[in-house]
Order: C-alpha cells, then sequence, then structure tokens
C-alpha cells in the first residue's frame, strides 16, 4: 500500500497529564518556545502578564492557560489545545487538567491521543495521581507513553533519583495495555533535554523530549487490517449531469478499501463490489486511515446514514446489547435503567443503562462494588442495551467503531464516554 500520502500529512496528536504543579504547562510553554513555534505578539503578551503577576521570569505556563480563571487560579481546569510544527512533524497538544474532579476533561483531550507525556516531579516519585493518568491513557488506548521526570534541577540532576523513579513507575506500568513507555529526566523550566541536549545529565544517552516526539513511529498503530467505513451521507445529485450518481461518503476507520472489492453492507448483510472511490473530485484506486472519500457500488443497495461497509471476509460485530467502560461527564448521576441517545460512529439510536458491573477506583485502579450512584468523573464497567443493531469492534481493536458518546434526551448534553470491551 502506498501510504506516502498519510506520511505528508504525519500528525502526531498527544496529551499531557500530571498532578497540579507538575509543570504540564510550563513544559508545553517550554517546547514551543525553544521549537520557535511562538509569535512575537503571543510572546509580547505572555511576557506582560509575567510582569503583572511579579513572576522573576517569563511564566511560559501563560501559554497554555489560556482562560481568566486558570491564570487567576494559576491552574489548568480545561483542555487546552495547542498547534506547533517542526520541519519532522506536525503537532496538536491536549494540555488537560490533573485534579480528580476534572478526569472527564483528561479524558476528552486523551481520546484522540497518539501518545501521552506522564510529569513526574522528581522530588515525589510516583503518586496517586500518576497512576490515575496513566490508567486513563491505557484505558483510552494510547500506545506510547513518555515519563517525562521534571524538576531534575530541583534534586540535582540525580541519576540515582531518576533509576528510583523509573523503577517505580515500571512496576506499576506492568498492569497497563502499553507497550511502549520511554523515560526522560527534564527540568521544564530551565529547558533541559525538552528541546536541547542538557549537560546536566551527561549520564542521560537517550533523545530530548522533541526529538522523541518527532520520531515515534505511530503509522503502526493504526489498524490496516480491519476494513470500517461508516456512511455519514448518501449523495444523490439528481442533476441532469449526474442523474444515475449514487454514492456514499464517510471517513475510513480502519482497513484498506480498493476497487473491486467485495464488500458488506451492514446492518442488511447485503454484498456488492466497489465500481468506484473519489476522494473530492478524483477517481483513486484505494482509501486507507484517516480518509474521508465517497464510494459507489457495481449494485443499486440500499444503504442509509449511520450504515457499515466492510469487507465481506472481515466484518464487525452487529449488536444490540455492549459491555462499555464508560467515563460519567455530568453533574447529574447515570440513571440506573435510564433511557439515554447513543451516538456510534454516524448511527443514532435509543439505548437504555441495563446495570453497572463495577466502579473503577481511580486512584488505585482497584474494582469497587459500592452501590453509589455513577457521578460526574466516575468510571464504570456498563451494559448497555440499544434499540437498533451498532456494528461495533472492541475498542482496542479500533477506536472509531469501539466508542460511543451518551447523550441526555432532555438537554442533548453529552453526558457519558463508552469504550467497548
Amino acid at each position: 500500500m502506498d501510504t506516502q500520502g498519510y506520511l505528508d500529512m504525519d500528525l502526531l496528536r498527544f496529551t499531557t497529564a500530571g498532578s497540579v504543579d507538575d509543570g504540564k504547562s510550563t513544559l508545553i510553554g517550554r517546547l514551543m518556545y525553544d521549537s520557535k513555534s511562538i509569535f512575537e505578539d503571543q510572546l509580547e503578551a505572555i511576557e506582560a502578564s509575567s510582569e503583572r503577576r511579579g513572576d522573576e521570569q517569563v511564566n511560559l505556563a501563560l501559554l497554555t492557560d489560556g482562560l481568566k480563571a486558570e491564570r487567576e487560579a494559576g491552574i489548568t481546569i480545561d483542555v487546552a489545545y495547542r498547534y506547533f510544527a517542526t520541519p519532522k512533524r506536525k503537532f496538536i497538544i491536549a494540555d488537560t487538567p490533573g485534579h480528580i474532579e476534572y478526569t472527564r476533561n483528561m479524558v476528552t483531550g486523551a481520546s484522540t491521543a497518539n501518545l501521552a507525556i506522564i510529569l513526574i516531579d522528581a522530588r515525589n516519585g510516583v503518586i496517586e495521581q500518576t497512576c490515575r493518568h496513566s490508567f486513563i491513557a491505557s484505558l483510552l488506548g494510547i500506545k506510547h507513553i513518555v515519563v517525562c521526570v521534571n524538576k531534575m534541577d530541583l534534586v540535582d540532576f540525580s541519576q540515582e533519583q531518576f533509576e528510583k523513579i523509573k523503577k517505580q513507575y515500571q512496576e506499576f506500568s506492568s498492569k497497563l495495555n502499553v507497550t511502549d513507555i520511554q523515560y526522560i529526566p527534564i527540568s521544564a523550566l530551565k529547558g533541559d533535554n525538552v528541546v536541547e541536549q542538557s549537560k546536566n545529565t551527561s549520564w542521560y544517552k537517550g533523545k530530548t523530549l522533541l526529538k522523541t516526539l518527532e520520531t515515534v513511529e505511530i503509522n503502526a498503530d493504526i489498524n490496516f487490517d480491519d476494513a470500517r467505513f461508516p456512511v455519514q451521507r448518501v449523495i444523490r445529485p439528481q442533476s441532469e449531469k449526474f442523474h444515475d450518481f449514487r454514492g456514499f461518503a464517510g471517513k475510513v476507520e480502519g482497513g484498506v478499501f480498493k476497487v473491486g472489492d467485495s464488500i458488506t453492507a451492514l446492518p442488511s448483510g447485503t454484498v456488492s463490489k466497489i465500481k468506484k472511490i473519489y476522494l473530492g473530485d478524483s477517481e483513486v484506486k484505494e482509501i486507507y486511515p484517516p480518509m474521508s472519500a465517497t464510494l459507489t457500488l457495481e449494485d443499486e443497495i440500499d444503504i442509509t446514514r449511520g450504515d457499515l461497509i466492510s469487507k465481506t471476509d472481515n466484518q464487525p460485530e452487529v449488536v444490540k446489547e455492549l459491555d462499555v467502560m464508560l467515563c460519567w461527564m455530568n453533574d447529574k448521576p447515570l440513571t440506573p435503567r435510564g433511557k439515554y441517545t447513543i451516538r456510534h460512529t454516524a448511527n443514532e439510536t435509543m439505548g437504555m443503562v441495563l446495570g453497572v458491573d463495577y466502579k473503577v477506583d481511580i486512584n488505585t485502579l482497584n474494582k469497587s462494588d459500592d452501590d453509589s450512584p455513577v457521578s460526574k468523573n466516575d468510571i464504570c464497567r456498563a451494559k448497555i442495551k440499544v434499540s437498533k443493531p451498532l456494528m461495533i469492534d472492541s475498542y482496542s481493536k479500533n477506536r472509531g467503531t469501539g466508542s460511543i458518546i451518551i447523550v441526555d434526551n432532555g438537554t442533548n448534553e453529552t453526558v457519558g464516554a463508552g469504550m467497548v470491551v
């Protein structure tokens, strides 16, 4: 498969997580500042803001703490997205809060990330928040974790302290479903090992953080095996030029589709072959994630928005009951056997939460059997029944077809996010 088109738009989405004052926002500011990704007016604004606050030096954290309430409190309370690029790669950063009461914000920021940076204060080592953030990263299918042991300047750049924290994290992370974990000693405030190699850590032979972000291999994370194409729209121009045209538009959520492939439309199970594939106005021979395209088929078959096109020899499950790991995001607790709107790819259906198997103690990662309501920021395992079939894969297999969101029928608010087990 020619992946050059995919490589041309090589983009790394990463999230940062750590407890309060571990230096997440400072680290992102340092990354952008040292890689010369800040506009002059931005720099002038944060210099003026730092001076007003009485900071001794330019407070790079102000680059990401964009909300007035955040600046006043000195903490991150919402997901702050920042964009920057180097000649090697483009980046989207989700700076997420460290507080337990903002777990839902971290889930939001991490849900599309390829990589998570977990910050650990070199003085404190692995703490409960470290475990919580790492668990959420693992739960959300993030395959790459970079553990940044920050504030190394406050422990005299001690190799012994760094190795001690690395060992602590290795013991804990053996329970996680993450295979690629890297460790970097840094000082976000001073810039050590962020963009430039530090002379203070001559004992560290690994890459800087930026070099790690530029070179981490993410193409292998994409599921090119299980072909999934949720239909978002049926295109029928009904114009003189295109009076017979009937195309199915959507985004490839997995696998590779080629002209001539035998496909099955779900949930009907009707079989046909791909006649043509369009990217915009251009005809192409194949498509793969994350391309958005339009397919035409050799047969006139009934397909509507929310249906899914897959290869005939490799299909997702078609179910009306599903088990999910659910993060609750609303002030109003989950209503047992309450009815909600369930959104899955381009599909929408009514659903009911049949029951909760257990909640996860977010700090110890142990299962909790207490009968208290599932409240905001809780994570639980739940069983959901839906009124029309959904075409699903497990979340670990495919993030796109393995995730749902739950919407309150009365307010239309998103109240929960689920990962299919």
